[in-house]
């Protein structure tokens, strides 16, 4: 697009012309343009219009005429047309798992940014044709049924222009679409977080193309809901506790099968050593130094996230990535105490290792599913768990092993630098979210206090 700030306008002219008589004419470089109305009055509001973008140093399309704030509205595609480029350009050096989180989010922001129409489907259809259909790359897409194609014809027709978004209200209904689950109720603040950071870069992608002069979610005044950015106490195990749901691990599953006994080692690994379970999922026997007596080192080097086969390479459930904050073959050896040194050598004297060496698979040789583990290890905190802690937040989730991990490391006074690095983590985020008291220490904390003040 060639612009100029050379232009040039003339009075309105009156031609004896039925339809549209009164005309709008300028000149750009030299070259005539103009537009004709019904009344005067709508003439004059256009001249004054394109005058106002004149005024403000607004450069004009040297062969439309018109401002170029005009023309980027004019050659804006749709959101989904923009969604479906960015995806499409995100895609190959994305992890599985930011694909798929890119592609529901902006499923959310396309299936409510539409013009409201008859024969709007339901917003649960929408988003799952954006998802397995119009957001994917042709060759991850599903097959439609009648009801979906019917979806994608009416989102066609419907998804409204990027252009729209240079309009303050319609920036704000955009984000305010992010905030909704499928049943109308609000979002969690994380998720809305992370859908509104994914709008915010495709929007940014639509400035990189010309489609907006600026990102309209940058100066929006939206207010966000706040994050919970650090562990919540509750979650958190003392040691006592972790034994105890060790031990009830091989009572999950004994009748029938050693599934509970078999992922022991693998919950274990997690605790004593704050990997994330996508780590410790791949851990072979060649990663670990298992000594007769003494400490022992696990190096973590690759992990195997759940993410879908629609969203890996591979094709599938589990990604290859490697470790979290890390280059790609970079590795972390994280020391590890005697008793998980005596587990995991129990282990594979037991149960043996897969193909590959990998400690822990599934019954088939795979990688063991995300699912299946916190199957067994629900069932093991109702056994070592009285009700009430059962129905509570504590080691609700396997994942809370790591937080336990690095909450007793930094109470029993490991300084923060060697923490981090055990746990793959910068001192600042470990500072921020994971220094946390152990579940049970209150009272032990209490009786320094009381011992301080002689009381």
């Amino acid at each position: 697009m060639t612009t100029t700030y050379r232009v040039r306008f003339w009075e309105i002219t009156h031609r004896k012309q039925k339809g549209r008589p009164y005309g709008v004419r300028w000149v750009t470089e030299g070259r005539e343009h103009s537009e004709w109305f019904v009344t005067k009055a709508l003439a004059n509001n256009r001249r004054s219009q394109l005058m106002q973008s004149a005024r403000a140093g607004e450069a004009f399309d040297v062969a439309s005429g018109l401002p170029a704030s005009e023309m980027r509205r004019k050659n804006a595609a749709t959101l989904v047309e923009l969604a479906q480029d960015y995806v499409a350009m995100k895609w190959p050096d994305q992890a599985a798992n930011s694909r798929r989180s890119t592609v529901e989010s902006l499923a959310t922001a396309c299936a409510s940014f539409v013009v409201d129409g008859p024969g709007r489907p339901d917003v649960v259809l929408l988003r799952r044709v954006l998802t397995v259909h119009l957001l994917s790359p042709e060759d991850r897409r599903d097959a439609l049924g009648d009801d979906e194609r019917e979806a994608v014809a009416w989102l066609a027709k419907a998804s409204r222009s990027v252009g729209d978004l240079t309009e303050t209200s319609a920036a704000r209904e955009l984000l305010d679409g992010l905030t909704k689950n499928l049943d109308g109720s609000t979002a969690a603040a994380t998720v809305i977080s992370r859908k509104r950071a994914v709008v915010h870069n495709l929007l940014g992608y639509a400035v990189e193309r010309g489609m907006l002069a600026v990102n309209p979610v940058s100066h929006l005044s939206w207010k966000r809901p706040k994050r919970v950015e650090q562990v919540d106490p509750r979650v958190v195990i003392n040691p006592g506790q972790a034994r105890e749901l060790f031990t009830m691990l091989t009572y999950v599953g004994r009748r029938n099968s050693d599934r509970g006994a078999h992922l022991v080692g693998f919950f274990a690994g997690i605790y004593y050593s704050a990997a994330r379970p996508a780590e410790i999922v791949n851990l072979r026997d060649t990663d670990c130094k298992l000594p007769d007596e003494g400490w022992g080192e696990l190096t973590l080097w690759e992990s195997r996230p759940a993410a879908g086969s629609r969203w890996t390479d591979s094709g599938e459930v589990h990604d290859r990535r490697g470790l979290k904050h890390r280059a790609a073959k970079d590795s972390r050896i994280v020391p590890v105490p005697p008793v998980l040194v005596a587990l995991l050598r129990a282990h594979i004297e037991r149960f043996g290792l897969a193909a590959d060496g990998r400690l822990f698979r599934s019954p088939g040789g795979g990688v063991v599913g995300s699912a299946t583990y916190a199957r067994v290890w629900h069932a093991a905190r109702a056994l070592a768990f009285m009700p009430a802690q059962v129905a509570s937040p504590l080691a609700a989730r396997p994942y809370d092993l790591r937080h336990a991990a690095v909450s007793m490391w930094l109470n029993a006074g490991v300084p923060a630098a060697e923490v981090a690095e055990r746990a793959g983590h910068s001192v600042e985020v470990l500072n921020k979210v994971y220094a946390k008291c152990i579940d049970g220490q209150r009272d032990a904390m209490n009786e320094r206090i009381s011992v301080m003040l002689g009381v």
